[in-house]
């Protein structure tokens, strides 16, 4: 198909979709229509283009040329920042945020945990000594 055709194949759709509004529902999210080797599927949501063709009672829709071109970029910029980070982690330099806490932050971090959990356990001892006391003689 050439992009002449599916320039005239996107402009007919756009002209035909009647606007959508924001309650619409997905079921009109996609419109479909006729070009010459197959239809062209319009996402009335993102504006993103699809050409489609039919074989054996299947329809299968393939990303637009230029679709695919961002498709590919985004894809190839990922697989740099993948290779970057694994270098990163076998040369041990990654890190989550960039900066390790101080040693300060983290004997800070631990106090604070030391004195919630005395404080924890101490409220556990205390329902355990209410439970082992004998119960009040109702009689």
């Amino acid at each position: 198909m050439s992009i002449r055709n599916i320039v005239s194949a996107l402009v007919a759709v756009m002209l035909s979709a009647p606007a959508v509004s924001a309650q619409e529902t997905d079921s009109g999210r996609y419109t479909l229509e006729k070009s010459e080797s197959g239809f062209v599927r319009l996402d009335r949501q993102t504006g993103a283009v699809t050409l489609c063709t039919e074989a054996e009672g299947t329809l299968t829709c393939r990303m637009a040329a230029d679709e695919r071109a961002a498709y590919d970029a985004d894809l190839a910029r990922l697989e740099k920042r993948m290779e970057a980070l694994e270098t990163q982690i076998a040369s041990g330099t990654a890190s989550t945020s960039g900066n390790l806490p101080s040693d300060a932050e983290i004997d800070r971090s631990i106090s604070i945990m030391e004195r919630f959990m005395r404080a924890f356990f101490g409220l556990v001892q205390t329902f355990r000594d209410e439970e082992k006391a004998p119960a009040p003689d109702q009689t």
